[in-house]
């Protein structure tokens, strides 16, 4: 399953030719319009009598197809997007699907209305219906949610509202970051100026100098446009906490749990886990700053690699190591995987005018998957492909299930791709014999679980922390700054000398309005598919069928019950959060047997 000259550039025309101004895609959104005036129509009639069930069976099956021309829509526009930041058609298109997503979210909570006014014993009739049955975690988890939120017609205000205010927001965040330029310097030594995602990955330069500089750079851009990126993160906030207070929700982890399907006590078991599992990984910290020669690792460091090993992998060599390792443990992730990228289902090119970081958008009515970021040869770039890759065969699994039952949260759908992570990173381990080579692999293997156990959890901190903040009125700039300090210097344990105090400013994800804390999810991702890789493990048999059997049940299952179906355990308790945290200690252990003489 060899694979040559791959091109580093998708391709999207199979999904809508020509860009924003698609015939094929401007005919479904008018099409849309149609349906959601149907479904409205429809929902005016629509009562609990015996007779009625057809006309729910009919609605439902309705909403599905506008839930796929939406995600198909929102998933396209991403892509321009992501791919050149300044598109201004894709920006215009954007904006009109927007205005369609919020027709639809206004129409799903008529919908919830009129399935919190069925009573309970005509609702149960209701779910006997095959057609809905095969829905029914969903359409309970809707009915639920219903209950817990405002009048009808203030949750359809509120999504009006959310275009222009909530999510416009968020947008002009994606702006303003994909328009910021960094000044470095190219390998003759000539001054250059990179996108945001080129100079992202200038921030793992094995030259620790140079490092710094990037670093310095990229705090002094994010620190000179700070007073902007303060105002969307407190109105995003803001706006986020007075809905939350009409809905007299106590809490603001009450939305992303929820969103997640999953409990409080599974996420304090979690944590609870990753505290003890940070103390495994301090020798590594402390090791990695002896061998740069410094007394404490600098932000910039904990993620750079080591001067041990400057290993640059093709594109095309990357693809095939990923597919190999893959099919070591199922064949069809192996050939699903390499479809997707002779078929162009990547976006990998090193170019400006792109967004930063990576990402897979799933096309569910065409039954494909995009995947985005910028390959530039490193490692951690390998480790992303796999990453993103492991998203779209998550998806794949699940296109042939009803779109109501493939909304799996991001916390599972973390756990696909850090498993596909795992494959690669202990395939490469097990294939050389270098020292050199094998510090480096075994170096980017626990930095993952740095990240997960220390940055993730420093995000969460952070976020926590500036909810209770920004509940007395306006963050200022530094008062973030002091936020993010104190978190870092937290979840790291007082190891990191150096903080980025704009990191706040810098990372994506506090800016995203679909889904609110995007960060524990990864987390949970992370520790999920560490036990999953055990099982692997141990049971090679038939493994990989009972984990297609999972990812299929990811949108129709709480993770508790997804747990205790799949791997009979109880994530509320804190054994296998345990074992899963305290698997990275053989990998540091190793690590510090070889940097001995190093130092």
């Amino acid at each position: 399953m060899e694979l040559h000259n791959l091109s580093l550039q998708w391709d999207l025309d199979p999904i809508y030719d020509g860009g924003a101004t698609s015939e094929k895609l401007l005919q479904e959104l008018r099409e849309l319009e149609e349906q959601l005036e149907t479904i409205s129509r429809m929902l005016l009639t629509v009562d609990d009598q015996p007779e009625a069930r057809q006309q729910w069976v009919q609605i439902t099956a309705l909403m599905q197809q506008c839930l796929l021309t939406i995600r198909e829509a929102e998933s396209f526009v991403s892509c321009l997007l992501a791919q050149y930041v300044a598109d201004t058609a894709a920006q215009q298109l954007q904006d009109r699907i927007a205005t369609l997503i919020a027709r639809y979210t206004a129409l799903t909570t008529v919908f919830d209305t009129k399935l919190l006014q069925l009573t309970d014993e005509r609702w149960g009739d209701l779910l006997l219906d095959p057609a809905l049955a095969e829905i029914a975690f969903y359409l309970e988890e809707r009915r639920l949610l219903a209950q817990q939120k405002l009048a009808p017609e203030l949750e359809e205000w509120t999504a009006q509202l959310e275009i222009d205010g909530y999510h416009g927001w968020a947008e002009f965040y994606n702006s303003l970051a994909g328009r910021l330029q960094f000044q470095a310097t190219d390998d003759q030594g000539q001054p250059e100026f990179l996108s945001v995602g080129q100079m992202q990955n200038r921030l793992s330069e094995a030259d620790r100098t140079k490092r710094e500089m990037v670093f310095a750079e990229w705090e002094k851009v994010w620190a000179s446009h700070a007073d902007l990126f303060a105002t969307v993160i407190n109105r995003i906030s803001g706006f986020r906490l007075k809905l939350y207070n009409k809905r007299e929700w106590q809490s603001v982890l009450k939305e992303p749990l929820f969103i997640n399907r999953m409990s409080a006590e599974t996420l304090e078991a979690m944590w609870s886990a990753v505290s003890k599992g940070k103390q495994i990984l301090l020798p590594y910290l402390v090791r990695k700053a002896e061998l740069l020669g410094v007394d404490k690792l600098h932000w910039h460091d904990v993620e750079a690699p080591l001067a041990v090993s400057n290993r640059v992998m093709s594109y095309d060599e990357a693809a095939n190591f990923i597919v190999d390792q893959f099919a070591k443990f199922d064949g069809d992730m192996a050939q699903f995987s390499a479809m997707a990228l002779k078929k162009q289902w990547v976006e990998a090119e090193d170019r400006p005018g792109k967004r930063a970081g990576g990402f897979c958008t799933s096309f569910p009515k065409t039954g494909e998957t995009r995947i985005f970021m910028t390959y530039s040869g490193s490692m951690s770039n390998v480790s992303t492909l796999a990453h993103e890759l492991g998203h779209a065969y998550h998806q794949h699994v699940m296109k042939d299930i009803a779109p109501f039952s493939q909304q799996y949260a991001m916390n599972v759908a973390e756990t696909a791709s850090t498993f596909a992570e795992l494959l690669v990173s202990d395939g490469a381990l097990q294939a050389t014999s270098n020292k050199e080579e094998k510090i480096a692999l075994l170096e980017d293997k626990i930095q993952r679980a740095v990240a997960f156990y220390m940055n993730i959890h420093a995000r969460f901190l952070f976020e926590t922390r500036f909810y209770e903040a920004r509940a007395k009125g306006f963050v200022q700039v530094e008062q973030l700054n002091q936020l993010m300090e104190q978190a870092q210097q937290e979840a790291y344990l007082g190891t990191i000398e150096q903080l980025h105090p704009h990191f706040w400013a810098s990372k994506l994800h506090f800016y995203l309005t679909d889904v609110p804390f995007y960060n524990f999810p990864y987390t949970f991702g992370y520790l999920f598919s560490a036990g999953l890789y055990q099982y692997a493990k141990q049971d090679k048999s038939d493994f990989a069928k009972r984990y297609v059997a999972l990812l299929q049940d990811t949108g129709r299952m709480t993770v508790e019950q997804l747990a205790e179906k799949h791997l009979q355990v109880d994530l509320t308790k804190p054994d296998f959060w345990d074992a899963a945290a305290m698997l990275i200690e053989q990998d540091v252990a190793q690590f510090l047997i070889l940097t001995e003489q190093e130092k």
